[in-house]
């Protein structure tokens, strides 16, 4: 459980802006290690410090940004390859969009345990597999 906030952890969140300044500390006294340019970029908080959060992005790397930079909304990150979205949760259903590696969308429900979540990229709904995404645990509930 955060220690600021009492949610569990680890717990997904979003980027909420196209200037998000990765920190190496929790204070803006420590040195920016990185900075984002990619607003709903999925990431994972795995500590709490404060108003400070040590996030961790799809590619692993870890550091310390603003609270006030994140929002709860969310997202996912297409991974691997080439994925469909697809008209219903079934890996036969017609594909309504083909989604390249390193689009990300909106995650609108996935069922607790279900392989699929319902997902919006642009104008496109449809289903996507939880395992060919980065933004949702293997049996977590999205609402």
């Amino acid at each position: 459980m955060g220690s600021a906030t009492g949610l569990p952890l680890p717990r997904y969140a979003a980027l909420g802006s196209n200037q998000v300044n990765l920190r190496i500390g929790p204070d803006l006294r420590y040195k920016i290690d990185w900075t984002y340019q990619r607003k709903d970029l999925p990431v994972q908080i795995v500590e709490e410090h404060d108003i400070w959060r040590r996030i961790r992005d799809p590619e692993g790397t870890e550091g310390w940004v603003q609270r006030p930079l994140l929002t709860s909304r969310r997202t996912f990150l297409v991974q691997g390859e080439e994925r469909a979205l697809r008209r219903r949760p079934e890996e036969g259903a017609e594909a309504v969009a083909r989604l390249k590696p390193g689009v990300i969308g909106s995650l609108r429900k996935c069922e607790a345990e279900s392989a699929w979540c319902e997902a919006r990229v642009g104008d496109y709904r449809g289903w996507i597999r939880r395992s060919e995404i980065w933004g949702v645990a293997a049996d977590e509930p999205v609402n």
